[in-house]
């Protein structure tokens, strides 16, 4: 199981939760930030639909894939 970790940071004159290089919108407090974090560490473990799912990777290649719903990460904050 993957297992993502969203961490609270000072951002943009107020506080944010960040996910690898993406922050979150900015929190007037750390508090707020960090409420906001573990919604979305909360709603990322909850269960969807199987659906299919087309991106493009950082070189410009189109990729296909079926995204299973139950296969979801283990999320927490730090």
């Amino acid at each position: 199981m993957v297992h993502v970790t969203y961490h609270i940071v000072e951002h943009d004159g107020g506080w944010a939760y960040k996910l690898g290089d993406v922050f979150s919108e900015t929190f007037r407090t750390r508090e707020a930030a960090m409420e906001a974090a573990k919604r979305a560490a909360t709603e990322q473990e909850l269960p969807g639909q199987t659906s299919g799912i087309v991106y493009e990777d950082g070189a410009g290649k189109w990729h296909e894939e079926v995204a299973r719903g139950d296969d979801r990460p283990q999320a927490d904050v730090e």
